[in-house]
């Protein structure tokens, strides 16, 4: 009589698969090289950015050695939420709105106003904020010098502390750095997307 060595019903049940192991992938898993991912966009939104954008910029950083330590993705994110995020070595940059405008509080935009002045950003100052219109390479620089700056700047937060599971410094660490990196890259990346 032949038996099967992996009979898939045992006295009437089902046996379990072997399929019990998550598949690895940046959420679960270190990985090895940067992975860059893109999300649906949402309706009304549209990713500006593009993986080669990410690439690109991510040459033209002078410290991208110490960064790239478990730094193990970047996601072009759905629109809709906040400008990007961070989370345990992934970054999200959200999607943009469609029409290139966008709401800022009065606050928000007083604290950017000067990038926003030597990027030549549109403005309209209103009673309870002020509405921005950017144009597309105004909105990449945006993405990729303050946004992915200041997301990149929590990833340096979490891999400089002590136990290196979370950023312990916050928004006004992450927000100094991507200013700081800001100045230091900016004749650069003129020079790399100007093409």
């Amino acid at each position: 009589m032949n038996r099967k060595t992996t009979p898939k019903v045992k006295d009437g049940r089902v046996q379990k698969k072997n399929r019990h192991d998550q598949t690895p992938n940046y959420w679960n898993t270190r990985q090895s090289t940067l992975q860059i991912d893109i999300e649906n966009p949402g309706r009304g939104y549209k990713h500006f950015l593009k993986k080669r954008d990410i690439i690109q910029f991510l040459e033209i950083l002078p410290h991208w050695e110490e960064i790239k330590t478990e730094f193990d993705a970047v996601l072009l994110a759905q629109g809709g939420g906040p400008d990007g995020w961070y989370l345990d070595g992934v970054v999200g940059i959200c999607a943009w709105d469609k029409n290139m405008t966008s709401s800022l509080s009065t606050g928000y935009f007083n604290d950017h106003k000067d990038l926003f002045d030597r990027l030549g950003v549109a403005y309209e100052i209103k009673k309870d904020g002020v509405i921005c219109h950017f144009k597309e390479d105004q909105i990449k620089a945006y993405q990729l010098l303050h946004i992915l700056l200041h997301e990149i700047g929590h990833h340096h937060d979490r891999i400089s502390t002590k136990s290196k599971k979370r950023p312990s410094n916050g928004e006004k660490y992450a927000e100094s750095y991507a200013i700081k990196y800001e100045r230091i890259i900016w004749n650069k990346y003129f020079d790399t997307f100007a093409r």
